[in-house]
């Protein structure tokens, strides 16, 4: 199943009936062809007939069948506004040639905070979307988290499209902002010494300007710490630290870093019940990056 018909089916079972007819007139009219214009003022005209509060929602199944028709599409998040704009989007027949990826530049040239986002998460759901890394990496400079989040955050773009620089610069810019970066679908599988080294820069940063380190700090790390980020992460484990996620977050990242020894060594003496839990897990294998959805209370882990 396309992208376009799965929100397409989600769509008309969401939204009420008069709006469905007007999706159904939009979708036809921007397959016959319209001029830009009117294009961005079918896309502006959605809001009439979504809200942007209101929850897309999508089921099991829903979620399901988004990874099979693109693995690391993930759109439980998304507003049901934003998955009209999305859809209106895909209706083109041109996305493949030059002129509609003018039209869709052209949108992002006058786009709201709202119509930003929606933009964003269609991009990986395109043809051929590595025309638009430079648009993404373009939208990783705000500083706006919703919006970074779209570009980022449940999508393959960034791990597929995104050179080593741009990709290093959004991990680290997702941890500044304190969006989840568990989200960041496809982190483990880029890890490397230049993005421990950054990460590690900004520990001592914060150390310096005594702040807790963000938990997730230490998902940035793997195996490329080196002798480095295996001190600062058994300092992080340190009994006085009173920042209890953060020192789990270090039990993931010691495992993470084929540090089970120390691990175990550090665990014979700890007395804090939540974070020999999360050793114990750490021991037991359970460190993939979603893990640390755990430290996020407010994510319903």
């Amino acid at each position: 199943m396309s992208a376009f018909l799965l929100l397409k089916r989600m769509l008309e079972t969401r939204l009420p009936r008069p709006s469905v007819q007007w999706f159904r007139d939009a979708c036809t009219e921007i397959t016959d062809g319209v001029d830009d214009v009117r294009f961005a003022g079918l896309v502006a005209m959605a809001s009439r007939h979504a809200r942007d509060s209101t929850p897309l929602a999508p089921s099991a199944d829903e979620l399901k069948r988004a990874n099979e028709t693109l693995e690391g599409w993930n759109p439980e998040r998304w507003g049901l506004l934003e998955a009209l704009r999305a859809a209106l989007v895909l209706t083109r027949s041109d996305l493949d040639d030059d002129r509609g990826v003018l039209a869709v530049e052209s949108l992002f040239a006058f786009a709201d905070e709202g119509e930003q986002r929606a933009l964003y998460r269609v991009l990986p759901l395109v043809p051929s979307p590595e025309r638009f890394a430079a648009r993404a990496g373009e939208g990783c400079r705000t500083n706006i988290p919703p919006v970074f989040e779209a570009v980022v955050l449940d999508s393959p773009f960034a791990v597929r499209h995104f050179d080593d620089g741009a990709w290093n610069q959004a991990v680290i810019k997702a941890v500044f902002l304190g969006v989840p970066l568990w989200r960041l679908f496809g982190l483990d599988t880029r890890l490397g010494p230049e993005l421990a080294r950054m990460a590690l820069d900004l520990v001592d940063e914060r150390r310096s300007a005594h702040r807790d380190v963000q938990p997730e700090l230490w998902l940035c790390l793997g195996e490329h710490g080196g002798a480095r980020g295996t001190e600062a992460l058994l300092k992080e484990l340190d009994a006085s630290n009173s920042n209890t996620m953060g020192r789990c977050a270090a039990a993931y990242a010691l495992a993470r870093a084929g540090e089970g020894e120390r691990l175990v060594e550090c665990m014979e003496n700890e007395a804090d019940s939540v974070v020999r839990a999360a050793m114990q897990e750490a021991l037991d294998g359970n460190v993939a990056s979603t893990v640390f959805r755990k430290l996020r209370p407010e994510e319903g882990a």
